[in-house]
């Protein structure tokens, strides 16, 4: 499941950060889970995390031995809108050659 449109004018970074915590939006993620599914190294995810939560896009909870992170609800889609906001393939290639 990808972000809501409206937060997806962000750096790449904080988009593939957002998207990667709205798939696991339930029981969120630790900064090595998100290490693992987004393809940055360790400072450039952490200087996203700072920006987003800066931006009150993200939470961070202490979960007992680990923190886990969140995106905030209102950038997780609504079930019925998950389809409207899915990316066809010539879109992707368009917004990524910006064409």
């Amino acid at each position: 499941m990808r972000a809501k449109r409206e937060y997806r004018d962000r750096g790449d970074v904080e988009v593939a950060v957002l998207d990667a915590l709205v798939d696991r939006a339930e029981g969120g993620m630790t900064v090595f889970e998100l290490r693992a599914a987004v393809d940055a190294d360790i400072d450039t995810i952490e200087q996203a995390l700072g920006e987003l939560k800066d931006d009150s896009l993200i939470t961070v909870e202490d979960a007992g031995d680990r923190l886990r992170i969140r995106p905030d609800d209102r950038v997780v889609p609504d079930p019925g809108d998950v389809q409207e906001d899915e990316q066809g393939l010539f879109d992707a290639v368009r917004e990524r050659f910006g064409f």
